[in-house]
Parts: structure tokens; sequence; C-alpha cells
């Protein structure tokens, strides 16, 4: 079969209030109407490995008065005005600073290294030998595959949830039409020892997997109640491990009757104790969801509803002064490369990965491709990992796809150093 891709060219166009397009909410930012050139995807079919390449990009800035953060629902409408009227069915890097052109290249392909998932997460690179593999979940059907370059593609574990209390476990969410429940793990990542360290929503807990199959709970309680649903993690160089917990573990979510924590928080697990960091307390709107460490472990950064906070981590790895890194629409996991530049997703879609300096300047946009038709799909962002033996590979789970973009710097990998 010969697929034919059109090549169009997306500017400012009429107000359309379905279309998000990339925000830029930042003292340190402008608001841009970018001109990106783009690829118009026909449906997409099963095949296991396809790229999407992109001939030319160029970004124009206009309205060049500085502005400061704005509300909201002011925001909102300016972001989408800055992409209003282009087709977004291909996939497309929207530069917004000529910086982006050191971390991606303008003509950087896409890569589909699988589709037809439920909805995925947690992206792991593991460097086992010398094409290494990748490892991620699925919410939906309760595993965690692994991908080998070539394409080979394996349950590496299944019945990540394996209570008893499946009727009660699994908050409900939409996958494209579908009302569909959360079973499966979500975030992924490695300790020092390369051991898998797994956020398991449904489990309401977070557990190590052994190099023997057999998986040891790190976490499922604070001060005796149990967690509402563990939902990121990551480790610091000397072992403490940094957690979200959402309400993704309990079938009516915030409104369960079977919820015993009636916040929701991020914590630290050292020397086998539970400690709260932070919490939701303080916010609008949100829960602790996507969380990453700075390549000093300097910063610990954590997305709670519109915001992404940073906050300084303290000599016993509690963090204090917290400031408001980016206010955006959409925030789900995120990552942050050797520089400190963060890559952070918008969650349920449209899919676009943000790549934003550590200044909290916004560089850039990639673009995920949103095919029409029905059934419906589902393309979204819910969070990046960087792989390949270089560290220069972006790995994107989408819902039902999960997508790879060569860098041309690297990211920071978990695990052994």
């Amino acid at each position: 079969m010969v697929r034919r891709y059109e090549m169009r060219t997306a500017g400012p166009g009429p107000s359309d209030p379905g279309t998000r397009g990339p925000d830029h909410r930042t003292p340190h930012s402008r608001p841009i109407g970018p001109q990106v050139s783009q690829l118009s995807v026909p449906a997409l079919g099963v095949r296991i490995t396809r790229v999407f390449a992109l001939a030319s990009l160029a970004a124009v800035l206009v309205g060049c008065g500085g502005q400061s953060a704005q509300a909201p629902t002011a925001a909102g409408a300016r972001d989408r005005a800055s992409t209003n009227g282009a087709d977004t069915s291909g996939f497309a890097i929207v530069k917004l600073d000529p910086a982006l052109d050191a971390i991606v290249s303008p003509d950087a392909a896409l890569e589909t290294i699988g589709d037809r998932f439920g909805l995925t997460e947690g992206p792991v690179w593991i460097q086992d030998d010398a094409s290494g593999h990748l490892l991620f979940s699925d919410l939906i059907s309760n595993v965690i595959y692994k991908w080998a370059p070539g394409g080979q593609l394996s349950a590496f574990v299944e019945n990540v949830y394996d209570g008893p209390d499946i009727l009660n476990v699994g908050q409900q969410t939409r996958r494209g039409r579908m009302n569909v429940l959360i079973i499966g793990a979500n975030g992924l990542t490695l300790d020092r020892e390369g051991r898998l360290i797994v956020a398991s929503p449904a489990s309401r807990a977070v557990f190590r997997l052994e190099k023997d199959g057999t998986r040891t709970v790190l976490a499922d309680r604070f001060q005796g109640k149990r967690f509402n649903g563990p939902n990121d993690v990551v480790v610091k160089s000397n072992g403490s491990i940094y957690f979200t917990d959402g309400n993704s573990g309990l079938r009516g979510g915030a409104n369960s009757p079977l919820r015993e924590i009636q916040f929701n928080g991020f914590y630290m697990v050292r020397d086998n104790t539970v400690t709260l960091v932070g919490s939701n307390k303080e916010f609008s709107e949100g829960f602790p969801n996507g969380i990453a460490l700075s390549p000093d472990e300097k910063h610990l950064y954590v997305t709670i509803g519109r915001k992404i906070m940073r906050y300084q981590v303290q000599p016993d790895d509690t963090v204090a002064n917290a400031t408001e890194f980016l206010d955006v629409q959409g925030n789900d996991g995120l990552k942050v490369d050797a520089n400190g530049n963060v890559f952070s997703t918008t969650g349920a879609g449209p899919g676009e990965v943000r790549i934003t300096s550590s200044e909290g300047k916004r560089l850039g946009t990639l673009r995920l491709p949103q095919p029409p038709g029905e059934p419906r799909e589902q393309i979204c962002a819910t969070n990046v990992g960087f792989g390949d033996a270089d560290g220069k590979g972006l790995y994107i789970t989408a819902c039902t796809h999960v997508y790879h973009v060569r860098l041309n710097s690297p990211g920071v990998r978990p695990g052994p150093r």
C-alpha cells in the first residue's frame, strides 16, 4: 500500500475554540502565531513502523509586545488563537525560540513504534545490552509492555493489578469515545540498581519489581491510610523515591467512599519511611501528577492542575521554596534533559510535548498527529522518556500510540550511572 502525505503550511487563522495550540504562558515568553510545515496524515493503519517526515519548518513572531502570565480564561483564548485555522492532522514541530534547533532538528521525523494500545504511560528505557529496550505501561490492559529496536513487542508484566477487589478499583476515564477503567501501571522508573519501580494506581501502591520477578511494596499508606492512586515516580541518586498520588486508584475517583486520604499529595520514601513533602491543598484545581528531578537534583518539578511547580530539594531530601515554573492548559507527565530543559505533556489531548528552558522560557512544541474519521482515535501525550544508547531518543506515550523522535541533545535516563 502506498501512503501519500500532503505537505501543508499552517498559520494563524479564524477563531476555533475546539483547537488548542501551543501554550506560552510565562513571564519570559511572548504571544506568537507560529507558522509550521506539517504532514496531513490519512487514517492510520496497523503497521508497526511509520515515519512522518518533515520537509521544512519555520516560526514567525507576531505581536512582539511582552506580556506577563494572564488569567486562565484570557490565556486560554490567546493560546487557541495562536494556531486557530491550522491543520492539526499531521506531526509538526512548532519553534518558538531559535534555541529549539539545538534540542531537536526542524526536519526531525516522528516514528510510530506501536499503536492499538489502550492508554499508554510511563516510558522508561533500559540499556541492558548494546541495543537496549523500552518499557511502558498500558493503564487499560493491565500490562507493562517491552519494545526492542527492530519492532519486537511483548508483555513484560501482566496483571499489574492482581488484587481481589476488581469491581471497586480503577477510576473511570475516557479514551476516544470509550469509557474505560484505569487498572494497570502508570509511571515507571528505575532505581540505581536497575530495578523497575512502578506506580500502580489500582493497587494504591508503589512497588519494586525484583530481578526474580517478585514484587516488593515500597509504599501503600501514609500514617496508616491507604493512598488514593499513585501516579508517577522518580528516584534520586541516593535512593530516595518521590511519587505523586492522584485519585485514579478508586472507581469513584475523589468521590469514592473508599477514599482514606482527603487530599492529594506527593511523597518521599527514604529509609523505609514515607514522608509527605507537598500537596494540592493550596491549589484551586488538580492533583499532583507528573514528577521529575533536575539534572543536578537540586530541584523537583511537579505538575498540579495548570501549574508546573518547582521546589528546592533540601539536604534531607524534603522540598521547600515552591515557585511557579509554568502555567499552561493541560499537564501530565514530564522529564528533564541533561541541559535542564523541561519536556512536559498535555495529557488527554490533543497531544503536545512542550519544551521549556530551565529559566522558564518556552522554546517549542512537538505537536502529534490527530487523524480524522471514525472510530475516533485518541492521540494524546501522557508522558515522555529519554532512551536509545546515546540518550537522544525521545519516547512519547500517546494514549493509543507510542512514538519516537531523535533529538540533538541527550536526556536524563534513570537507573545505573
